[in-house]
C-alpha cells in the first residue's frame, strides 16, 4: 500500500528535524501551544492565502472568517461570527443580517457592513470566485446591518451566503484588478490566526491577539509539507506531528502503536473519478463518450478497493451522490442502481463498449476509429490511499478491455490540471456543502453555472457538467425551503440523471480518518461532542477546532 518508502524517509528526515527544533506540542524541546498539522500536501507550498483561489493553502476560517459557522457534522443552529443573526422576509426573497460590531481587522482597522457588500458583489459579478453560484444583491443599512436581495426565493442559498463567503478587507482588495488568480502573500483578515513565517516546506498561523472572540490559547499552528502518507505515519510514530487526516495502518489499534493519540473517523467525502466529460466545452478524449463512464462503473471492484486501499473505513456509495446514511430519506426509487455495485458486472461492461461502437484489439484493450481505449488518471504523488486504489483499479478495468495509467503530480500541478479542465480522469472526492443536504453538492459539482470552458478556472464543477433537466431541478429546490415534501421530486430527477451521464464515477463514500494527540491537547471533536466536522483540510471547521483546543493541563 505504500509506495516510494526510501523517498518519503529521505524528505521526512529533514522536515522532522526542523519541525523538532522549530514548532510542536509537548517534548522534543517543541513549544507546547504550537500545533503542527498535515493536510496531505506533498510539494512545496505555493505562498497564496487568497480565500478563492483553487490553489490556496490555507486562510478560510483561520484568517478569513464568514458571517456564521454552520456544523455538517451535528444538527445545531449556526455559530455566530461576523454575523450576530439573521432573518428571512415571508417570501424567501430577502436576507437581513445583524453584524458583529467592535470588530477589527488584523491591520487595525475596523470592521463594516461596507466589507461585507464589497465581498458580496465581488463574488456576484465575478464568475471564477462564485462557487455557490451568488447571485444576491447587497445593500448596506447601516454599520452594522445588511440586506441581501434575490430575483426568487432563495431559501438554499442562506447556507451558502452565510457560511462559504470569506468576508475580506475593501480597503485593501479593492486595489486587486483580478481577485480569483490574486496572489494573496499579506493576508489581513479578521479572524482568529494571522501568517507568522512562511518556508516552501512549512508556514505557521499565528494566534491573533486582537481576534474578536480573544486570543485563542492555541498560539500556533504549523503546517507542514511532507511527501506523503507514509510520511504522516512516520511523523506520528515520532510525535512530530499533532494533527492529521489521512489513513494509516491498523488505525483501530492507534492509542497501542502510537501512544498518546487517538482517532475518529466520519462519512464525509465521496471518491469518485472525475473525468472532463464535456466535448463541448473542450474536453478531449474517451471519457467524454457516457458508454466508456458508465463501463469504468461498472468494471470496478470496489470491494477490493476498499479493502486494499482504504482498509475497509470507506462504505457504499450511490451513484445520485446522496450522502448515506444521513440522507436515507432523498434516495431515489428512480434509480437504477440504488447503491453502486462492489462487484464488477463485466458483462454488462462489455454490452456497454460494444454498443458505443468499441471493438476488443488482439492486446485485449477496447478500440475504436483506430484508437485504444487508454485514459491517464491524475493523482497527487504522496496520496497513497489514493495511488493503491488506482493501482488496483488499473488491473481490474484491464480485464475489461480500458488501460488506465495514473500520473502522480504534484499537488499545485494537480489542482491547475483540475481547475482548468487538463485532464481525461483524476481521483478526487466530491464535497459536501454548508448544511446537511445534497442540494449543495449539486449545485456546487453539477451546474453549468459552476464550470467553464477547457482552459479556464471551473469553480468547482470539475468535470465540465451541463445538463438542463438537473439545471431546472437546481433552480427548482433553490426557491424551496429544507423540510418541504415538494423538493423530492427534484432530487429524483437529479439523482436519475447523474447515474445516467456519470460525469463524476462513483467509488466509495470516504470515511474520513483522523488521527490526532490526545496527549498534549484537550478540546478536541468527538462522538459526543461533534462542534465541527474533524478534519485538517476541512475549512472553516479545522479554525473551529484550533479555537477549542488548548495545550495540555493548561
Amino acid at each position: 500500500m505504500f509506495l516510494h518508502k526510501r523517498l518519503f524517509a529521505l524528505g521526512l528526515v529533514a522536515a522532522l528535524a526542523a519541525t523538532a527544533a522549530c514548532s510542536g506540542s509537548g517534548g522534543g524541546g517543541r513549544s507546547r501551544d504550537t500545533l503542527v498539522v498535515y493536510t496531505g500536501q506533498a510539494g512545496d507550498y505555493q505562498l497564496n492565502f487568497n480565500p478563492y483561489a483553487p490553489t490556496q493553502i490555507e486562510g478560510p476560517g483561520t484568517i478569513y472568517e464568514p458571517l456564521f459557522f454552520f456544523n455538517i457534522a451535528a444538527d445545531a443552529p449556526p455559530k455566530p461570527l461576523l454575523g450576530t443573526e439573521f432573518t428571512w422576509n415571508a417570501d424567501g426573497t430577502e436576507l437581513a443580517v445583524t453584524l458583529r460590531d467592535g470588530v477589527t481587522w488584523s491591520d487595525g482597522e475596523k470592521f463594516t457592513a461596507e466589507d461585507v457588500k464589497f465581498t458580496f458583489d465581488l463574488v456576484a459579478k465575478t464568475p471564477a470566485i462564485n462557487k455557490t453560484g451568488f447571485k444576491g444583491t447587497t445593500t448596506v443599512v447601516d454599520d452594522t446591518h445588511v440586506t441581501v436581495k434575490f430575483s426568487e426565493p432563495s431559501y438554499m442559498d442562506g447556507p451558502q451566503v452565510l457560511g462559504q463567503l470569506w468576508i475580506l478587507p475593501e480597503h485593501i482588495w479593492k486595489n486587486y484588478p483580478a481577485p480569483a488568480t490574486e496572489v494573496n502573500d499579506e493576508p489581513v483578515g479578521t479572524g482568529p490566526f494571522r501568517l507568522g513565517d512562511f518556508k516552501a516546506q512549512s508556514f505557521t498561523l499565528r494566534a491573533n491577539p486582537g481576534y474578536w472572540g480573544g486570543e485563542p490559547a492555541l498560539k500556533q499552528v504549523r503546517y507542514l509539507s511532507l511527501s506523503g502518507n507514509q510520511a504522516g505515519v512516520d511523523a506520528l510514530k515520532a510525535g512530530s506531528i499533532d494533527w492529521q487526516t489521512a489513513p494509516i495502518p491498523d488505525v483501530a489499534n492507534i492509542e497501542k502503536n502510537y501512544p498518546g493519540y487517538r482517532s475518529i473517523t466520519l462519512p464525509l467525502n465521496q471518491v469518485s473519478l472525475f473525468t472532463c466529460s464535456n466535448a463541448q466545452l473542450g474536453c478531449q478524449g474517451a471519457q467524454t463518450d457516457p458508454a466508456v463512464r458508465k463501463a469504468i462503473y461498472f468494471g470496478m471492484n470496489r470491494t477490493q478497493i476498499n479493502s486494499l486501499a482504504f482498509q475497509n473505513l470507506n462504505t457504499e456509495m450511490s451513484p445520485g451522490f446522496t450522502l448515506q446514511p444521513r440522507d436515507a430519506n432523498l434516495l431515489s426509487a428512480r434509480l437504477t442502481d440504488r447503491m453502486a455495485p462492489m462487484n464488477p458486472d463485466t458483462a454488462k461492461a462489455d454490452r456497454l463498449l460494444t454498443s458505443a461502437g468499441y471493438a476488443k484489439g488482439a492486446d485485449g484493450v477496447y478500440a475504436k476509429d483506430g484508437k485504444p481505449l487508454a485514459l491517464t488518471v491524475k493523482v497527487v504523488a504522496g496520496w497513497t490511499d489514493y495511488i493503491t486504489a488506482l493501482e488496483t483499479l488499473s488491473q481490474q478495468l484491464l480485464r475489461i478491455g480500458i488501460k488506465i495509467t495514473p500520473q502522480q503530480l504534484s499537488w499545485n500541478e494537480w489542482a491547475d490540471a483540475r481547475g482548468r479542465g487538463q485532464f481525461e480522469l483524476l481521483i478526487d472526492s466530491v464535497e459536501q456543502g454548508p448544511a446537511p443536504d445534497p442540494y449543495y453538492t449539486y449545485s456546487y459539482f453539477f451546474s453549468t453555472a459552476t464550470t467553464a470552458p477547457v482552459g479556464q478556472a471551473a469553480n468547482p464543477n470539475f468535470a465540465r457538467f451541463s445538463n438542463p433537466v438537473v439545471d431546472a431541478a437546481l433552480a427548482a429546490l433553490k426557491r424551496t425551503d429544507r423540510g418541504n415534501p415538494a423538493r423530492q421530486p427534484h432530487y429524483d430527477a437529479i439523482q436519475a440523471e447523474l447515474e445516467e451521464h456519470m460525469p463524476y464515477i462513483p467509488v466509495l463514500t470516504g470515511g474520513v480518518p483522523n488521527e490526532y494527540n490526545a496527549k498534549a491537547f484537550t478540546g478536541w471533536p468527538g462522538e459526543d461532542d461533534l462542534y465541527a466536522f474533524p478534519a485538517v483540510w476541512k475549512r472553516p471547521d479545522a479554525s473551529q477546532v484550533y479555537l477549542r483546543l488548548k495545550p495540555a493541563g493548561s
